[in-house]
């Protein structure tokens, strides 16, 4: 009985040879699994820290190649913008040159015309005088003075400018040689380039003139002394009357600029020039002057600067260098000139076709608005 009780007690302790093989294979196969899974989560984060290390490396080159690129292209650009303004730049110095170099041309090489005269022509027989309004002082009135005037202004106009955008500009820049051309440097060159146009057609156009004409300057007898073809002066009483075109200068005293410039009179060339050179500023004030401080200061300028074109030109004819009709001729082909590339050359009078289109509202325009009230909503109508 003891035995028999041990043995029932005893064996329901004890499991199956086939149970517990498979209870061990279940717990090896779970340790393999957990192994498994946490092998390929190491490796799937491997991967994916490599292929975000691969991600970053691949951006950081794009960005690299984009930047390249850009300073490859701003390069470029810069390049094309120093060709188109050294093209511009070379374009103006050449129809300037076309212009100009004529007039150096009349002035080393050119041969007035002969034209005879009377020798009791009482016009012809004034003396000579020095020029109250010397070169230089001409070259001060028609180079100095227009260009310091253009500078001043538009720098301050360039300054007031920058204030009122306050950084803001939209206008367009200039860049040569990596460097931004500011903006009073281009209307400068704008500005004095087209008076520097319009001063070489206007002596252009009077130096045409004056060697096609020939017309001998009131100081010609004093000047020329001239002796006819019979060894005659024009102080004997047989010449008088008669038009002499046969002559030769006598000359004492004179050099041979003189004895050229003697048949030089007819336009005045200080008075084309001076008259240029002051009608064109009193125009340039009237547009590019908008400094409301003052509003006499403006034309108070403008007056100055005609009284010394008119001074200029009186003097001529004080001097006698010049007829008086040489110098009203002077005076309105210098003014002509001024007049037609300060209205059609430059910008400084443009009209509002010639203008860029801007967008205007109805105010600007001058319309007028008329607001109704009805229910439920508010209507506007805007009527011209």
């Amino acid at each position: 009985m003891s035995n028999e009780s041990s043995v029932s007690e005893t064996t329901p302790l004890r499991r199956p040879p086939s149970q517990l093989s498979a209870d061990t294979e279940a717990n090896v196969a779970d340790t393999r699994q957990s192994t498994v899974s946490v092998v390929n989560n190491n490796n799937h984060s491997n991967n994916n820290n490599h292929y975000s290390n691969l991600v970053e490396v691949r951006l950081q080159e794009a960005e690299e190649n984009q930047q390249q690129q850009q300073q490859q292209q701003e390069q470029r650009e810069n390049m094309d913008t120093n060709k188109r303004i050294l093209c511009r730049v070379g374009l103006d110095i050449l129809i300037l040159l076309c212009v100009g170099f004529p007039i150096l041309l009349f002035f080393l090489l050119g041969d007035p015309y002969k034209r005879g005269f009377f020798c009791d022509d009482e016009s012809l027989k004034h003396p000579f005088h020095d020029s109250t309004v010397r070169n230089w002082m001409l070259y001060f009135i028609g180079v100095v003075i227009p260009v310091g005037v253009i500078l001043t202004v538009e720098v301050l106009i360039s300054r007031c400018k920058a204030k009122r955008d306050n950084g803001n500009a939209t206008s367009r820049r200039y860049v040569f040689m990596k460097y931004e051309l500011p903006d009073w440097l281009i209307e400068c060159y704008k500005k004095v380039g087209i008076y520097g146009f319009g001063a070489a057609v206007s002596q252009l156009t009077t130096d045409i003139a004056k060697y096609s004409i020939g017309r001998l300057r009131p100081h010609f007898i004093a000047v020329c002394q001239p002796i006819l073809a019979d060894g005659t002066t024009c102080n004997d009483a047989q010449n008088a009357g008669k038009y002499i075109q046969e002559f030769t200068c006598q000359g004492l005293g004179s050099s041979a600029r003189m004895l050229k410039e003697m048949r030089l009179s007819f336009p005045s060339g200080h008075s084309s020039f001076t008259f240029f050179a002051m009608v064109y500023m009193a125009l340039y004030l009237q547009s590019r002057m908008t400094w409301h401080g003052s509003k006499l200061l403006r034309h108070l300028l403008q007056f100055v600067f005609i009284m010394i074109a008119w001074y200029t030109a009186l003097s001529r004819v004080s001097d006698y260098k010049h007829h008086w009709s040489d110098v009203l001729a002077g005076a309105l082909i210098g003014s002509t000139c001024a007049l037609v590339v300060a209205n059609y050359v430059s910008d400084l009078f443009q009209t509002s076709s010639t203008k860029p289109y801007l967008p205007r509202t109805a105010q600007d325009m001058g319309a007028t608005t008329i607001t109704t009230q009805s229910p439920p909503l508010g209507i506007t109508v805007t009527t011209n």
